[in-house]
């Protein structure tokens, strides 16, 4: 297998491909999935040309994307590039500026790397496992603060599809502890960017509920590197599995009553 630092080369070129075309190619139409997600013409096209770049690149390495699948990720599988071709479709097609290409290098199961692009911000992160975080090559870090009432946390989307309304349950549930304990709240509509933010030190933390790898799986990197930590609502580390994403500084993260003033527990 190639050196981490060489694949990281590879992976934002490959994300260079989706940052070119979300910002000089036609959308195209939008298409119904299922209730309330959509799907644009260009979200398959920048997936069809980064996995056909990847495959030329790394054909030794798996490919998993949201749209049209590909591989499997559990953690036998020794190597899988994990994308996300327009994360924040809806955001996307409605001319909202807070969209990205992300895409991670998944090893056994742990995200190793991670690109992620937001073109309309003029923004590119990436990371890699010992390697550092970055924005534009610059190194990026979480910020440094242990006051929940001076933290501003982002919320990522509320749930759709089957069973939406009880799922909601617990984002109310979790809006209004942190409403009630924290300075702001916001819900940017792009994983991508709740975790980017976080590892920048734009905002203080997270909580993303409902999640995919692909939603995930580059911030994840991102946040670790920039010296945060990234859990699951019980608390535990975060891994391909979690069904929640949860970020944010470690020593804020990591506050006694952390779980309970946030909703969480």
């Amino acid at each position: 297998m190639r050196e981490l630092s060489e694949l990281l080369e590879i992976a934002r070129s490959a994300v260079g491909i989706g940052d070119r075309l979300m910002t000089t190619a036609e959308r195209g139409e939008v298409h119904e999935k299922g209730d309330r997600d959509f799907v644009t013409d260009l979200d398959v096209r920048v997936q069809k040309e980064i996995r056909a770049y990847l495959e030329g690149a790394t054909p030794d390495i798996d490919f998993l994307g949201e749209e049209e699948g590909g591989g499997t990720l559990d953690e036998s599988a020794e190597y899988v590039w994990v994308l996300d071709p327009i994360d924040g479709t809806s955001n996307f097609a409605h001319g909202l500026p807070l969209c990205a290409c992300q895409l991670a290098l998944v090893h056994r199961g742990e995200p190793v790397l991670g690109v992620i692009a937001a073109p309309f911000l003029g923004k590119r992160y990436h990371a890699a496992k010992g390697l550092g975080a970055f924005c534009d090559g610059e190194p990026i870090r979480v910020r440094d603060n242990t006051d929940l009432k001076r933290a501003i946390f982002s919320l990522g989307d509320f749930g759709i599809g089957s069973a939406s309304a009880a799922k909601n349950e617990l984002r109310f549930g979790i809006l209004r502890s942190l409403a009630d304990n924290v300075e702001r709240v916001r819900m940017f509509g792009s994983a991508a960017l709740d975790l980017a933010f976080v590892a920048e030190g734009r905002t203080d933390g997270c909580i993303v509920l409902g999640n995919k790898p692909w939603d995930t799986a580059p911030g994840v990197v991102l946040v670790r590197e920039a010296g945060g930590t990234v859990i699951d609502r019980t608390g535990a580390a975060h891994t391909f599995g979690s069904a929640e994403t949860v970020a944010g500084g470690a020593e804020l993260v990591g506050l006694p009553d952390f779980r309970e003033r946030t909703g969480l527990g």
